[in-house]
C-alpha cells in the first residue's frame, strides 16, 4: 500500500469525521476513497482528499442537505442559495407559528362569535392555482397579484375559496366580485344560502385559529358544511397594520327543508 495512502481510521480523525460517516458518503457517491483494498474491503484516502471531507462537515454543520452537497461538490455553488431561500422560507413559517402559539397562550383557543347570515349568490371573477398545504399562503398570495393585475383597482369584494378537506394538493381560488368578464380570470357564481359567519382580526397567517373555531361551532351544532370555506378581505393589507386586518370567514350550511 502507497505510504501517501491514509486508511479510513486515521483520516476520519484527521477529518474530525467518524468513520460511520466516510462510509456514508462513499454510499451515497459523495467522497469515494481513492483506493479499496481488493481482499479486505478496507478504504483509504488521498490525503488532498481532507478538504471536500472537511467541507462536507462544514456544510452538514449548518443543515445543508446532503443532495445539496453534492451539487456543490460538482462545482455548483448556487445550490447554497437554493438552500438558503428554503432556510429563510422556514424561519418565516417558524416565527409565524411562534406568534400564533404566543397568541394561544395568552387569549386561551379563540371563541370568537358566530352568526347566521343569508347571503346572495355572487358573480365573480376567478383565478385559480393548486398548492400543497405548506405552501397555501404562497399560492394565495400569487393568485392575488395575478387577480389585481387582471382587473386592476378591486372595486368589488375580494374573497378566497379553500377546500374544507384536506389533500396533498388543494386547490386554491380568489375571486372578486364584478359583473364583468374580466380578461385572465375565470367567470364564475359564489352560491347564496345560509352562511355561518365569524370575523377575524389580525395577521392572515392567523386565520386558521378563526377557521378552527368557526368549524367546531359548525360541527358542535351538527351542521354539514358544504363548499369552500371563504375568507373575505375586508381590509386593504398595504395601508392596514397586520394585527387590524379585518376578515371575514364563511361556511355555507345545509338549507332547512
Amino acid at each position: 500500500m502507497n505510504e501517501g495512502y491514509l486508511p479510513i481510521g486515521r483520516f476520519a480523525r484527521l477529518c474530525r469525521l467518524s468513520v460511520k460517516q466516510l462510509r456514508h458518503y462513499d454510499e451515497l457517491g459523495l467522497l469515494t476513497p481513492d483506493h479499496v483494498d481488493p481482499d479486505t474491503g478496507y478504504r483509504y484516502y488521498r490525503p488532498d482528499q481532507a478538504r471536500a471531507a472537511m467541507l462536507i462537515s462544514l456544510l452538514r454543520s449548518i443543515d445543508v442537505p446532503l443532495p445539496s452537497i453534492g451539487r456543490v461538490l460538482s462545482g455548483d455553488t448556487a445550490a447554497l442559495g437554493d438552500v438558503r431561500d428554503r432556510m429563510e422560507a422556514d424561519l418565516a413559517r417558524r416565527e409565524r407559528n411562534f406568534t400564533t402559539l404566543e397568541r394561544i397562550l395568552s387569549e386561551g383557543l379563540h371563541r370568537p362569535e358566530v352568526t347566521v347570515v343569508r347571503e346572495p349568490a355572487r358573480r365573480v371573477a376567478v383565478v385559480r392555482d393548486v398548492a400543497t398545504l405548506d405552501r397555501v399562503g404562497v399560492v394565495t398570495s400569487a393568485c392575488v397579484a395575478r387577480l389585481l393585475a387582471a382587473v386592476g383597482d378591486p372595486r368589488g369584494l375580494m374573497i378566497g375559496l379553500f377546500p374544507l378537506d384536506l389533500a396533498p394538493e388543494l386547490p386554491v381560488a380568489v375571486a372578486v366580485e364584478t359583473s364583468e368578464d374580466v380578461p385572465g380570470t375565470s367567470p364564475d357564481v359564489l352560491p347564496g344560502g345560509l352562511y355561518a359567519s365569524v370575523t377575524h382580526v389580525g395577521p392572515y397567517h392567523q386565520i386558521p385559529l378563526t377557521a378552527h373555531a368557526l368549524l367546531a361551532w359548525v360541527g358542535e351544532r351538527g351542521h354539514t358544511p358544504e363548499g369552500s370555506l371563504r375568507e373575505v378581505y375586508v381590509s386593504n393589507p398595504v395601508t392596514t397594520p397586520q394585527d387590524r386586518l379585518v376578515t371575514h370567514l364563511m361556511i355555507k350550511l345545509e338549507d332547512p327543508e
